[in-house]
């Protein structure tokens, strides 16, 4: 039972990595769902205060870092309130429009349109915000995945 109870709670965590790319899956949900499968499975003994203060710090880092890296990604390029929206309406969108590729073409397609739209922006200058928002959502991912492997490295430090 052991064996099954292991491969449950990593399911759970690939579940989790899998929502850095279809921010649909809610990752954090997912993180935090496999530290309480441990703990009902096994024992929530180890997961003391700690841990737990520990993770929901890494939880904020993990919304933080998605707002945190469109927001500059957008900004620096030099985009406005618009863009960020664009691209994060497309962010969740694109995906379903485009299967696979809709995950970097949705950001980079709605900071472009919201500029266009919103703000009348030059095309050129559009599709220079439309980059730094496809940058941000790169290094959002790179950024998020790190922070889930200590989250997941904490945990087993912590259990076995």
């Amino acid at each position: 039972m052991e064996v099954l109870y292991w491969i449950i709670i990593t399911v759970v965590f690939v579940i989790a990595f899998i929502g850095l790319v279809y921010p649909i899956i809610p990752s954090a949900i997912f993180m935090l769902g496999g530290f309480l499968l441990y703990g009902l499975f096994f024992t929530f003994s180890p997961l003391n205060w700690l841990f737990w203060s520990i993770e929901v710090l890494f939880i904020i880092l993990l919304f933080s870092a998605d707002y945190v890296s469109n927001l500059i990604g957008v900004k620096k390029f030099g985009g406005s309130k618009a863009g960020v929206w664009g691209s994060t309406i497309g962010l969740i969108a694109g995906p379903f429009i485009i299967p696979v590729v809709g995950i970097l073409i949705g950001p980079f397609l709605g900071a472009v349109l919201g500029e266009l739209l919103v703000n009348r922006k030059p095309i050129k200058s559009a599709f220079k915000i439309g980059i730094g928002s496809l940058l941000g959502f790169i290094s959002s991912v790179i950024t998020k995945g790190f922070i889930q492997i200590l989250m997941v490295g904490y945990f087993l430090f912590v259990v076995l």
